[in-house]
């Protein structure tokens, strides 16, 4: 923990989930925070400027991946990955989601269309089809 007295006590979650490794950048760590798959202390984070402070409990749905971190210092720069994991405590091994019949992760950071391999790039027709997909949404 940071033992220095002007370290602050709170820090930007998209900041800290890119200090603590969980995203290669803060762009990635804010579509993360923006679709839902992160929680801290129970409450489903909506905003990346929402404060981590040194105890909350991070919920992270990484791909197929879901991780329940505890936050052991805030940080004050990305570091290399040792530096990074003293930045949190893993109580429980990473758990797999389930997946269902198709063996598609069973959450809604899986891929929403699949395509068979082989079958190419999409046609326009297809183009426009996954568009209104995304819309409905």
């Amino acid at each position: 923990m940071s033992a220095d007295p002007q370290s602050p006590t709170s820090i930007r979650l998209d900041k800290w989930l890119w200090f603590a490794r969980f995203c290669k950048s803060r762009a990635l760590a804010q579509k993360l925070i923006e679709r839902g798959q992160i929680s801290i202390n129970g409450q489903k984070a909506h905003k990346p400027s929402a404060s981590v402070r040194v105890g909350d409990k991070l919920v992270a749905v990484l791909g197929p991946v879901k991780r329940t971190v505890v936050v052991k210092d805030v940080g004050e720069r990305r570091g290399a990955a040792p530096e990074a994991q003293r930045l949190y405590d893993e109580p429980h091994p990473p758990e797999r989601l389930h997946r269902d019949d198709q063996g598609v992760a069973a959450h809604k950071a899986g891929p929403l269309l699949k395509r068979a391999k082989g079958a190419g790039r999409p046609t326009k027709k297809d183009r426009r089809a996954i568009d209104r997909f995304y819309e409905d949404a």
